[in-house]
């Protein structure tokens, strides 16, 4: 009968753990309830308000541009990228990334993309040495267009990444 107890008991704990893991091709983290957290761990995680407060310079750094339904940060998009990462090595603001998509899909889906969009800037930052605690995302989804118009140029202005210095 312990033997069973004891087994179950491993199985609960090794259960409970595995839950949280973090599920590297997305960002998300599962929560032992099954819940999905998008995104930076809970404590780099800021709400759209600091993103647009006195305290945050945006527009200094050109947006991180997306392809359709992607978050894969690619091309010219990587170089604007390790420039903000050489800016960032000599200087010693933090920043927000700010996630965003088209107004194409629903809102969950959406603020999801963005929020992928966020951190795979965040990754690649920290990948060419900046510290991670120096970055936090955040994720508007389809909120806030860069141009509301319905086409496809206004579709690849708005699938971006902006970033915003922390003075």
């Amino acid at each position: 009968m312990k033997f069973f107890a004891s087994l179950f008991l491993a199985t609960a704990v090794a259960l409970t753990f595995g839950a949280c893991n973090k599920n590297n091709k997305s960002g998300d983290y599962v929560g032992v309830d099954g819940d999905y957290v998008m995104g930076t761990p809970l404590g780099d995680r800021i709400d759209g308000a600091n993103f647009l407060g006195e305290n945050v310079t945006r527009g200094q750094y050109p947006p991180v541009y997306f392809a359709y339904d992607s978050y894969e940060v690619s091309g010219e998009e990587q170089a604007k990228v390790a420039a903000l990462a050489k800016a960032m090595k000599g200087w010693p603001n933090s920043i927000i990334i700010a996630g965003f998509t088209d107004s194409r899909g629903t809102d969950e889906y959406n603020r999801g993309l963005g929020e992928r969009r966020a951190q795979a800037v965040r990754q690649a930052l920290i990948g060419l040495g900046v510290n991670a605690s120096r970055i936090q995302t955040v994720s508007f989804g389809k909120e806030m267009p860069a141009d509301p118009s319905e086409n496809d140029a206004a579709y690849a202005k708005n699938r971006r990444a902006e970033i915003g210095v922390i003075k």
